[in-house]
């Protein structure tokens, strides 16, 4: 027998493609699913698209009186998984009729806590922009080198979190979720604290029409394309870290102890990196530690970004 999944759906403002979206849930080879949805205090149409679904004995539906933010709302939904396994869902792609199937099938025969997969990134109306998101973003291969291992989301977030099927009984870890740095966004401490923990599974085959249509809370826009030059972008980087090993830090408690003096480290040298503008001779094996599990032109690029701006 199939076992039960839970597929979470955080709604806002949805109502072009909540309906495309939730069919399509439906839809699939996998039968034995539970949609919880949470509707975040919607001011267009959604909650008349979703009223639709009420009868359904398949779909929960909750309606949020005040706006959360989407990682509030997808707190809330995490509390109110039952089965063993959940995914995660956006409220505006395409899920291929085989995704949750193909992603338990990979769970199940390998034995494994948490399977995320690749995605096909399409427009609006569902025309492809790139085949592979794990290409386009340059990733691919970044998780086939550490995807045994913590360090596959432990300086950036490889997982994309509409491609995540897990396993309830992290969550006790999970939850809360941290909200020390904007950029530790949900999927990212969910993949980042089921590596440190569990075994982590990677679909090549991308199993999600990802689409793009300029309203996305989270999609394929890169943060960077604004910088105007190498000061912004070593800034900007330079905050992204310290949001994320303050978070690490002050969540030392859900750390394993052995990572807790590295992630203190860690923190006290981009701290150190902000105050230095020119050129940095300190603290380069705290670097090593952190990138030397990186291709060596990637290991380089931050290097001399970091350290030493002015070759840039």
């Amino acid at each position: 027998m199939e076992e039960k999944v839970d597929i979470l759906i955080a709604t806002y403002n949805g109502e072009k493609f909540i309906k495309e979206q939730i069919d399509s849930i439906l839809n699939q080879t996998y039968q034995n699913i539970q949609l919880i949805i949470s509707d975040d205090a919607s001011t267009d149409k959604t909650r008349e698209i979703l009223k639709q679904y009420e009868q359904n004995e398949k779909i929960k539906i909750f309606y949020q009186e005040e706006n959360l933010g989407y990682l509030k709302n997808f707190e809330f939904l995490l509390n109110k998984v039952e089965s063993n396994l959940y995914m995660l869902s956006d409220q505006d792609d395409v899920w291929k009729r085989e995704k949750i199937e193909k992603s338990v099938e990979k769970l199940q025969k390998e034995n494994l806590d948490l399977v995320f997969g690749d995605l096909e990134v399409v427009d609006e109306n569902l025309n492809t922009l790139y085949k592979s998101f794990a290409k386009y973003k340059k990733f691919d291969k970044k998780i086939k080198k550490c995807i045994g291992s913590y360090k596959l989301q432990y300086l950036y977030n490889c997982m994309t979190g509409c491609t995540i099927l897990s396993k309830k009984k992290y969550l006790n870890k999970i939850l809360p979720f941290p909200t020390t740095s904007k950029y530790m966004v949900h999927d990212y401490w969910i993949g980042f604290i089921v590596s440190l923990y569990g075994k982590v599974g990677y679909l090549k085959e991308p199993y999600i029409k990802y689409r793009q249509h300029g309203e996305n809370q989270i999609g394929t826009q890169r943060a960077t394309k604004k910088i105007k030059n190498t000061e912004e972008l070593r800034d900007f980087l330079i905050e992204i870290k310290l949001g994320i090993f303050e978070t690490y830090v002050q969540n030392e408690n859900r750390i394993p102890e052995n990572l807790r003096k590295q992630n203190e480290q860690a923190l006290e040298y981009y701290k150190m990196l902000k105050n230095k503008k020119k050129v940095n001779f300190s603290k380069w094996g705290t670097f090593y530690k952190l990138y030397k599990q990186e291709t060596f032109s990637f290991f380089m690029k931050n290097f001399i970004l970091f350290n030493m701006p002015f070759l840039v």
